[in-house]
Parts: C-alpha cells; structure tokens; sequence
C-alpha cells in the first residue's frame, strides 16, 4: 500500500516570532559575552604585559644588583690575592735568609770542632781541660742550639708558606668561578626580548639541588678572605719571629765567639809566660851546669893534686922506718908524718864527698835541664795549636759573615 506524503509542520506565528526573539536574544548574549571576553583578553594582556614588563626590570635590577655583588666580592679577593702574594714573596725571602742562616752557622761549627780536636794534639801536662776547651764545648753547643732553633723556624717557615699557597690557590679558584658567573649574569643582563640568542632551554626552568643560597655564596667568599687573613697575620707575625731569631741566634754565635777568642787570648798568654819562665829557668840552669862542671873538675884536680903530698909524706915515713935500731924514735918529726898523712886522708875524702855531691848534683841539673826542655818543647807545641793553628782558623771566622745581608 502506497504510502502518504505528509506536509512539514506548520508554526503558528507566535512561535516564529518567539523562535526570532530567542535568535536575537542568543546572539546578543553571545555578542556581550565576546565583548566581555575581549575586553577581558585587552585588560588581560595589558596585565600580563605590565607583569611582565615589571618582572623583568625586577629581575634587571636582580641582575644589576647581583653584577655588584659579585663585582664587590672578586674586588675583595683580588685585593686579597695581591696581599697575599706580597706577603708570600715576603716570607720566602725569610725563608731564604733562613736557609743561608743555616748554611752559614756550619763553618763556624767546623771550626770549633777543628779547635777541640787539634787541642787533643797537645801532649803530657798541658792537656789540660782548660776554659777554652770548656768555652769550645759551650760553642758548638750553642751553634747546635742556633742550628736547631733554625731548622725549626724553617720548617715552620715552609709550612706556612705552604698554607699561603693553599689561600692563593682557593683565592684564584673562587676568583675564577667569580669571573665566570660574572660574565654569565653580565651576557644575561644584556638579553632582551629580541636578542637573536635567546631561545627555549629544556630543564633549564629549575632550581639545581646543588645550588647555594646568598647568604652561604657570601658566607663561603668572606671565610675564605677571613681564612686567607688570619695566613697572612700569621705569616706577618712569622716574618717579625724570623727577625729576632736571626739576630738573637746572631748575638749568641757573636758573643760566645767573644767568649771563646778571649780565653784563647788568655791561655796563649799564660801558655807563652810560662814557656818564657821555662825558658829564663832553663838558662840559668844550663849556667849552673857549666859552673857545676868547671867545680867537678876542679875537685878532680883538687883530689888529684893531694896525691904527691900523700907520696912524699908516705915515702919518708917509709924511709924513717928503716932508721937503726935506737935511732927508730917517735919524734915529732915522726908524729908529724903520721899527722900530715892523715890529714891529707882527710882532705881527700872531704873532696871525694864533695865531688860525689857536686856530681849528683850536676845529673839532677841535668834532669832538670830534659825536664825544662820537654816541658818548653809541650809549650812549644801548645802554643803552635792554639796561636798558630786555632786562633788562624778563627780569624776566618772574624772575616765572614753570619744572618748579615741575607
């Protein structure tokens, strides 16, 4: 069965006019709604572009301001880096001076080991523990103690110089990071919108975990300049240190030098008036000598002399004797005899006597003489070691110099 065509439906009028009238009133709506959406956008991006515009001077002026802070703080370090090179070069030149104290200090050492051994070439009575070997000992004592004292300012000396490296070395790595962040934030600051290098930096919108805050960036820059001046304060109190060691250690070698010099003086004095006593002793003793010897052989020929007066009284006793029979008297010619021979007897053994003493006493001159000469020759020798070999060797000490010009 065919099927009917139906006819659209018709609307009353009232309802074309509601349907215009509702037309109307959606587009008005939407036409006010798109005005107040453009209106908004206006004042919305007059807005962000305001804030913008504002941050970014803000963060101008965060950059500006940062540039002088960074600026002020590597001012402050390179201010600090120069003084501290100066105060380094200051100690190494005291270091220097040190190490050429030191070297300095053996010679005179040497020479006072030379002169304690060259006194133990001094023989019999005069090797004598006398004060100039008690000043010796007392001077390599108190060059070994000068030695010591500038060992260990030297070391002291190196290690500091050594922390004033270390100051420089933080110095110049903080002033190179400075430089570095100076020169970022300096091309960051000279940016604009329409610089042909900005662009969009992926992960870049963050803050690093490793990152820092102002007050510990200016905490680490200001430990590091009160660090680097408390080195270099200890390093100015170091140098003044060096000083009064250097001449104190000075003064000590000097005087003790004085010291040492002077009882040479006095011993070599008191070593030559002895050896010039010897010396007059042993003159009148070789006079005695000779006297001594004239004397014995005059007693010899003394002794000698009695023998013919002895003959001739013996040979007339002899002959007396045989007179004959009565004629054999005891007469005071006969007692003279006798008496005349006993006295010349007497006369002989009283020589003899005196000749065993004069003899006796001639080898003890003699001894005495050996004991003079060994004594003068001991003299001799002390005095050529301590005039000649010694106090040539300290001469040298008086032509060269200690802690002087260094």
């Amino acid at each position: 069965m065919a099927r009917l065509i139906q006819s659209p439906p018709k609307y009353h009028p009232s309802e074309w006019h509601s349907s215009n009238q509702l037309n109307y009133s959606k587009a008005e709506e939407e036409r006010a709604t798109a005005e107040r959406l453009r209106a908004e956008c206006e004042r919305l991006r007059e807005e962000t572009d305001s804030t913008t515009r504002r941050t970014q001077e803000s963060i101008d002026h965060k950059f500006a301001q940062r540039i002088r802070d960074i600026e002020f703080w590597r001012q402050e370090l390179q201010g600090k880096l120069a003084e501290n090179a100066e105060e380094t070069a200051l100690l190494v030149e005291r270091k220097e001076r040190l190490e050429k104290a030191l070297v300095a200090t053996q010679f005179p050492l040497e020479a006072a080991r030379s002169c304690l051994s060259f006194r133990e070439k001094r023989t019999s009575i005069d090797l004598v523990h006398d004060d100039v070997e008690i000043q010796l000992m007392k001077e390599v004592e108190v060059i070994q103690g000068v030695q010591a004292l500038l060992q260990q300012t030297l070391d002291h000396t190196v290690e500091q110089i050594r922390l004033l490296k270390s100051c420089k070395y933080k110095l110049e790595k903080e002033l190179t990071d400075k430089l570095g962040a100076l020169g970022i934030d300096n091309t960051c600051a000279t940016l604009t919108d329409r610089s042909k290098e900005i662009g969009f930096s992926q992960g870049a919108v963050k803050i690093q975990t490793n990152s820092v805050t102002p007050e510990q960036w200016a905490s680490f820059s200001n430990e590091n300049i009160l660090h680097t001046e408390r080195e270099r304060n200890a390093s100015t109190t170091l140098r003044g240190v060096i000083d009064g060691i250097a001449d104190q250690t000075q003064q000590d070698i000097a005087r003790q030098r004085a010291t040492v010099n002077l009882a040479f003086q006095k011993r070599i004095q008191e070593t030559g008036e002895a050896k010039q006593s010897l010396e007059q002793h042993l003159e009148k003793v070789l006079k005695e000598i000779e006297a001594m010897e004239d004397n014995i052989a005059q007693l010899q020929a003394a002794i000698g002399a009695k023998q013919g007066p002895m003959m001739l009284a013996q040979t007339r006793l002899g002959l007396r004797s045989q007179r004959p029979n009565v004629e054999l008297v005891r007469d005071p010619v006969q007692y003279g005899l006798v008496g005349e021979v006993g006295e010349i007897r007497d006369s002989v053994d009283r020589l003899r006597a005196s000749l065993a003493d004069s003899e006796s006493n001639l080898k003890g001159l003699i001894r005495n003489q050996l004991t003079l000469e060994e004594d003068i020759a001991i003299k001799a020798n002390s005095l050529h070691i301590d005039r000649d070999q010694c106090m040539a060797l300290r001469k040298r000490l008086e032509d060269s110099t200690f802690l002087k010009n260094n």
